[in-house]
Parts: C-alpha cells; sequence; structure tokens
C-alpha cells in the first residue's frame, strides 16, 4: 500500500510542474517514480526513501544545469536588466565619489556612476551600461573599438 503513495507524489510533483513550468519539482518526481518501482520489486521503506533522495539528488544536481539552459532560451530581460550592454549619453558630468551624475537612454534619464570609486567620466561623452546598482547604472566609457 505504501507504494501508492510515491505514485500519488508522482503525479501531484508532475502536475505543479506541468502548472509552474519552472523545472522545480520534475527532479523530485523522477525520485518517486524510482521509489515507487523500488516498493514494485518488493524493496522496504527505507530503502524506497534512500532511493527517492538519492534519484532525485542526482537528477538536480545532473541535469538542472543542462534543462536551464535550454529550456530558457527564449527568456526575455525586462525592464531594467534589458538595458545591461547598451550605449547611453551622458547628460551630466559623473562624478562618483561625489554621487553625481546622469545618462540618458532609451528616452528616460537614469542615475549614473562607474566601477572605480573615483570614476569621472564628463558630459556628452557616449558609454556603455555594465550593470545595476540599485537605482544606478553602472557605466564606463564606451571604448573605440565598440564605435
Amino acid at each position: 500500500m505504501q507504494t501508492v503513495y510515491w505514485l500519488i507524489l508522482f503525479v501531484i510533483l508532475l502536475i505543479i510542474e506541468i502548472l509552474t513550468m519552472g523545472l522545480t519539482t520534475i527532479w523530485f518526481a523522477g525520485g518517486a517514480l524510482v521509489a515507487f518501482v523500488s516498493g514494485v520489486i518488493g524493496f522496504g521503506l527505507p530503502a524506497q526513501v534512500v532511493a527517492f533522495l538519492i534519484v532525485s539528488v542526482i537528477l538536480l544536481v545532473l541535469t538542472r544545469p543542462l534543462a536551464v539552459k535550454y529550456f530558457n532560451k527564449e527568456r526575455q530581460k525586462t525592464n531594467a536588466e534589458s538595458l545591461i550592454g547598451e550605449q547611453a549619453l551622458v547628460t551630466e558630468d559623473i562624478d562618483t565619489l561625489q554621487a553625481a551624475g546622469h545618462v540618458e537612454i532609451r528616452g528616460q534619464e537614469w542615475s549614473a556612476k562607474t566601477d572605480e570609486p573615483d570614476g569621472k567620466i564628463a558630459k556628452d561623452t557616449i558609454v556603455v551600461v555594465e550593470g545595476i546598482q540599485g537605482v544606478k547604472l553602472i557605466v564606463r566609457e564606451r571604448r573605440k573599438e565598440e564605435e
């Protein structure tokens, strides 16, 4: 009778995975399926639990990075994250030490700073967005080869 619980757990985990499509419970569903099969074969509950844990961890560790890499190819960057790598125009001198400076990108004005603590970039310079920290863009001057 206890093997039926593994089958029920397997179905529940599959349903959760189908509803979320987040690649979160599929690994444990595989473990539950192996535990179910080991129970049908005749192994006791301790062996079924160990099989569930081992298979779940192995699937999670070995296949999740591959699945995330191939299943999330079409993921679109959203909001501010999509600005990374874009070029912007400095509209107010950037002085990281003084916490001053603004850039314009896609018609919007953002506070900006450099990665260096004493970094400065003059107005009307073209910069590249390297990251985002809070509400400030982290920028660097555009290199000649990027023109």
